[in-house]
């Protein structure tokens, strides 16, 4: 210190308020800061659109034990920007002054579906139909076609109905194809209620409206579809994705439906 600004070491930390005892402790930091670096850096170059509280998570499942703030630490540390956050939307209300509000209280006690449209390369439309579990928030099928209609959406309700029984409730958009006489007459039938949207009277379909931006953002805008197998092909792997590994803020950053698995790489090693 004196050598090069002809201060004693003494005088200068005086000055700075600093206790001169930080002058000669080099920071070492903790044995597993690099490791944990390269892995956040990884894990936000694949995962462009997950804030830093989503890759807390995501290495969380993978065998780490660290917590959001020395994560946001390091993700400030190395320039990493957390994307955007969702604006918020109001409330919907009926003509009477009321509130629709069908909360999800459980597993298959509401399912939300709607419509997705998008392109091909060549500029073909596409569409696609996404159900999914409102309480669980699991993506339960992406059903991808050129067209879709009323029979589609009875086809897919159908095979989810084997799988895992109907729900209470089924709640959807009031476009054609989801006010079709046979999709009520065919959910009654299975022993499901309609939330249907009624002329004059909205009610909030959040849920569904909060994955479709997801899907749209985190895949579809990201993505160029050379044919309609691809994005089939695609749009399934993200399903699984979404569903296995991606976690989810309203679940404790936790995925909807984890694989249960023992990681061949158990992260950290401490020695």
């Amino acid at each position: 210190m004196r050598q090069v600004h002809g201060v004693s070491e003494r005088r200068a930390c005086r000055a700075l308020g600093q206790h001169r005892s930080t002058q000669r402790k080099i920071p070492q930091g903790q044995p597993d800061e690099e490791r944990l670096t390269d892995d956040i850096i990884e894990l936000a170059r694949k995962y462009g659109r997950y804030g830093y509280r989503m890759i807390t998570g995501m290495l969380n499942q993978s065998g780490w034990h660290v917590n959001h703030k020395r994560v946001e630490r390091i993700w400030r540390r190395e320039g990493l920007k957390v994307p955007q956050k969702q604006p918020k939307k109001g409330r919907l209300w009926l003509n009477d002054g009321s509130c629709v509000r069908l909360r999800p209280e459980r597993r298959n006690h509401v399912w939300s579906y709607d419509f997705v449209q998008d392109r091909t390369h060549d500029g073909r439309i596409f569409r696609t139909l996404n159900i999914i579990d409102e309480f669980t928030k699991e993506a339960l099928t992406i059903r991808v076609d050129r067209k879709l209609n009323s029979t589609d959406v009875v086809d897919a309700l159908t095979d989810l109905f084997i799988l895992r029984g109907p729900p209470e409730f089924i709640r959807s958009d009031n476009g054609p194809e989801f006010i079709a006489e046979k999709v009520r007459d065919w959910i009654a039938a299975v022993g499901a209620k309609t939330a249907f949207i009624e002329p004059g009277s909205p009610w909030e379909n959040g849920y569904c409206e909060s994955f479709n931006a997801r899907f749209r953002d985190e895949l579809l805008n990201g993505e160029i579809f050379f044919s309609l197998r691809e994005a089939q092909i695609l749009i399934e792997q993200w399903r699984r994705h979404y569903n296995t590994v991606r976690p989810h803020s309203a679940l404790g950053y936790r995925p909807p439906a984890p694989e249960s698995f023992i990681p061949m790489d158990q992260r950290p090693v401490m020695h």
